[in-house]
């Protein structure tokens, strides 16, 4: 049987007339465990990651996986089980990866908000590095380190000021952002952590943002970063790794990102021919490793025609999946079964009460009540975004893997979400 593969979904494929992720039909995963549903194809998660693993052979270079794309334990534990580390920014998510199995020394620990309970967790944990961000966090830090009687090994997280052409909200590497110590202020922000006895400086960081789809603000940003590495080492402070965060973008609708190999084999001659070549490297990828992988499932409720609107209502909702309603962001949108036919003009809705709780705008669809279609790439923060809004449970997680899949989030219930509240 000839498969159709889906735009930037090698590994989601009609197969006749029948969606399938791997080689399980996406239709008999909805009949068994209901809808709203998550898939995720393991294959997918892995190709994404050799070509990262690809681009730095024979290099000395750390994959550190930014899990709040996702963060759901099998995903956790399957990039454990391929050598990643992980980049975390939160206590919950440093016991998140303890929980599946990550290696602690394989753990940077990034935001801007990091607690005094947090930090020492993660020093008594014994993470590999702290992403530091402010000089404020950086004389906080000092503090739990000296009290629990360490040495926190930091990063300074620099903000290189460039522009990485992405949405406002997922931009951070301009001076208007939050992250980050400013350009200006590296030097003396160095030299200042390298003189506090609680602190041990193993590294420089840089992040510009989140979905970039072009090569130039990386190159850019590498620049930048690389002159300062030479300006601090030139004060006598060593640098044991460069981390050049992550952020590489995902096919939605069209958008063509380099290859991650593709990228990285630029991005390591700029550092050959600077000198940098074989310094320790790390990155921290995300949406790229995940957001193709991942589809979610619903169900036609309701259709709902209007003289100005055509809706069509389903089971999934903005709870789910956050991400068009915060960002206007763009899914694509198939059914699992396609119907012979004309197409009518629709948008699609969820349940929740809102007008803000859209999956798409203007899809051309030939839909009936009952149909089941796939909103694709929902891998990176869908789930890990998702809400009780509405007193709504999260959905379940599937994990496929070639003619297997894995229940690897059971379907959310009111009782659990109400088991820890205490009426009056």
């Amino acid at each position: 049987m000839t498969a159709k593969t889906l735009p930037g979904q090698p590994h989601i494929a009609y197969r006749g007339n029948e969606l399938f992720i791997e080689n399980v039909r996406l239709a008999d995963l909805a009949r068994q465990h209901g809808t709203p549903l998550f898939v995720y194809s393991k294959a997918a998660m892995l190709a994404a990651l050799g070509a990262y693993q690809r681009g730095f052979a024979g290099r000395k270079a750390q994959i550190c996986y930014a899990m709040k794309a996702n963060s759901s334990l099998a995903i956790l534990q399957l990039f454990a089980r391929a050598g990643c580390g992980f980049d975390i920014v939160s206590g919950g998510e440093l016991e998140r990866v303890l929980a599946a199995g990550g290696d602690a020394s394989k753990i940077i620990f990034s935001g801007v908000g990091k607690t005094r309970t947090e930090m020492r967790r993660a020093l008594d944990a014994g993470i590999g590095c702290f992403n530091v961000e402010s000089e404020a966090e950086i004389d906080v830090l000092n503090e739990v380190a000296l009290a629990a009687g360490q040495r926190a090994p930091v990063s300074i997280r620099v903000n290189p000021n460039v522009d990485a052409k992405t949405h406002p909200y997922i931009s951070t590497g301009l001076k208007g952002n939050k992250f980050g110590i400013a350009h200006e202020r590296a030097l003396t922000t160095y030299r200042h952590a390298a003189a506090l006895p609680g602190l041990k400086v193993v590294g420089i960081d840089c992040h510009i943002g989140s979905q970039i789809t072009q090569e130039s603000p990386y190159l850019d940003a590498m620049d930048r970063v690389l002159d300062l590495v030479q300006a601090i080492e030139a004060t006598g402070i060593p640098l044991h790794h460069i981390d050049f965060g992550g952020g590489l973008g995902i096919d939605y609708n069209g958008d063509t990102p380099p290859a991650a190999d593709a990228l990285w084999a630029k991005l390591l001659a700029k550092l050959d021919a600077r000198g940098y070549g074989q310094r320790q490297l790390m990155i921290e990828p995300g949406r790229s490793l995940v957001g193709n992988a991942g589809v979610c499932l619903t169900e036609v409720l309701y259709l709902k025609p209007g003289e100005q609107k055509n809706f069509c209502i389903v089971d999934a909702a903005m709870n789910d999946l956050p991400r068009p309603a915060m960002y206007e962001a763009y899914h694509q949108i198939v059914p699992l079964t396609p119907r012979q036919g004309a197409n009518t003009n629709w948008d699609i809705v969820g349940p929740v009460c809102e007008s803000g709780d859209w999956l798409g705008r203007d899809r051309m669809l030939n839909v009936q009540t009952g149909d089941q279609l796939a909103v694709l790439s929902a891998g990176a923060y869908c789930m890990s975004m998702a809400s009780n809004y509405n007193t709504r449970g999260r959905a379940a997680e599937i994990l496929v893997d070639g003619i297997q899949s894995h229940l690897i989030r059971e379907r959310e219930y009111a009782s659990d979400q109400m088991r820890g509240e205490k009426l009056i």
